[in-house]
């Protein structure tokens, strides 16, 4: 998340994003800090976000070369012609950019938080939460302007088990096939007729300002979100103490419950890139509202839970939904078993 000069680079390219393979900060870098982050455009908007953040609530840090965003390539990115369930799940989006962390090549990392693994590295840890984006999912269609009103056998074009799952429950008789990449490449290959729709994350089209492509906003009821999407997180060493103070003020208390419920619940069904799981918490003054899913890969059955609890008990609130999934998820295996 924060970047500097740590290479020894021309004073003239500070503050400029700059790719790294895991080089330590040489001495007479010109940044005060470096921010890691991947090189996608939304990856890049999510960084300079952070950074003018920092610049406004820190008066040295106003210089723009103060702050150098630094581009790590993840293996996730590599990788394009594959599912990520197939190649190790979504960590693969942070490996190398908490490799360069623990190595101080970077001082923080930035992240989509629905890209965050719920066990983290040794001496790592979620400092900061940006105020929550939209984290709705959007139909992307010229076929048809709602998940119903598409053509009977309709390609859909997803990678994510969670939105498989839901739309094969929705409509069974879609053809759900994968569709990797950034928001640029899904769009382009919707437009070369790879797929007849697609399904998108609102809050990243809204930051990559193209939320006039979505066909339909869904609603939670329809389209559960992914865990904690919508939400930017900072991730630094937790012996950093003096990033983690530059980065206090940026932290928004309110995100930080939601997603904790969420990814508490996340964390005890122990979820991965294979397992359709989807958790929403909305707080209500001192209230927590709580939406979590559940489902088979191909929607034969989508289990869900709905509960209330107290904000200052997000966790308990999270591990209990999860409990009442894994209940209703061993019903079932009975159920089968006996039939």
């Amino acid at each position: 998340m924060a970047g500097s000069d740590p290479l020894g680079k021309p004073q003239e390219n500070a503050g400029k994003p700059e790719e790294i393979a895991g080089k330590p900060r040489q001495p007479g870098g010109g940044a005060v800090l470096r921010i890691g982050t991947r090189g996608s455009p939304l990856a890049l908007i999510q960084a300079e976000e952070v950074k003018a953040r920092l610049m406004a609530a820190h008066p040295d840090l106003a210089d723009p070369a103060s702050v150098e965003i630094v581009i790590i390539k993840t293996t996730g990115d590599k990788i394009q012609d594959r599912p990520l369930a197939e190649i190790g799940g979504k960590g693969l989006f942070t490996k190398e950019i908490e490799e360069a962390l623990i190595d101080r090549s970077i001082d923080m990392a930035v992240h989509s938080m629905k890209d965050v693994p719920t066990v983290l590295p040794a001496g790592l840890e979620i400092v900061c939460l940006l105020p929550r984006e939209d984290p709705r999912d959007v139909l992307i269609s010229k076929a048809g302007n709602s998940i119903m009103s598409l053509p009977p056998g309709a390609v859909v074009g997803t990678a994510s088990l969670r939105r498989q799952a839901q739309l094969r429950a929705l409509r069974p008789d879609l053809s759900v096939v994968p569709l990797r990449g950034n928001v640029g490449t899904r769009l382009a290959k919707l437009d070369r007729g790879d797929a007849a729709a697609t399904l998108l994350a609102l809050a990243g089209l809204k930051r990559l300002g193209r939320p006039d492509v979505a066909t339909a906003i869904l609603s939670v009821e329809e389209m559960l979100p992914a865990v904690a999407q919508g939400a930017i997180g900072i991730e630094c060493r937790k012996d950093d103490t003096v990033t983690c103070d530059r980065l206090a003020p940026l932290h928004d208390a309110a995100t930080a419950v939601c997603v904790a419920a969420e990814r508490a619940c996340l964390a005890r069904l122990e979820g991965s890139c294979r397992t359709p799981i989807a958790a929403y918490a909305e707080l209500r003054g001192e209230h927590l509202h709580l939406r979590a899913l559940l489902a088979a890969p191909d929607g034969s059955y989508v289990l869900r839970d709905t509960r209330d609890g107290v904000a200052a008990e997000a966790v308990a609130l999270g591990r209990a939904a999860a409990e009442n999934l894994l209940a209703q998820q061993a019903t079932i295996a009975i159920t089968e078993t006996q039939s």
